[in-house]
């Protein structure tokens, strides 16, 4: 039997609350890197999944961020 992840069932939506909110995917595996990142703008909307390359999402700045287990707001570094 194959050892696979399963993917494609985590959605994460970020909708900018700022300007310049920083959306940064990381890989999976035995090192954890940078492999994508996005700047969006106040009030724009990005849509994010989980797959096979990208294990978690990180967010600077202002915004809201909803998943399957409910909202969580971001904030700006003061």
């Amino acid at each position: 039997m194959e050892n696979r992840i399963q993917v494609g069932n985590e959605y994460v939506i970020i909708k900018a609350k700022e300007d310049g909110v920083n959306v940064i995917g990381l890989t999976r595996g035995s090192d954890t890197r940078f492999h994508h990142s996005e700047k969006l703008d106040q009030g724009e909307v990005m849509i994010a999944q989980f797959t096979e390359h990208t294990s978690a999402i990180k967010i600077r700045g202002n915004a809201s961020i909803m998943t399957a287990y409910g909202e969580v707001e971001s904030e700006s570094k003061k």
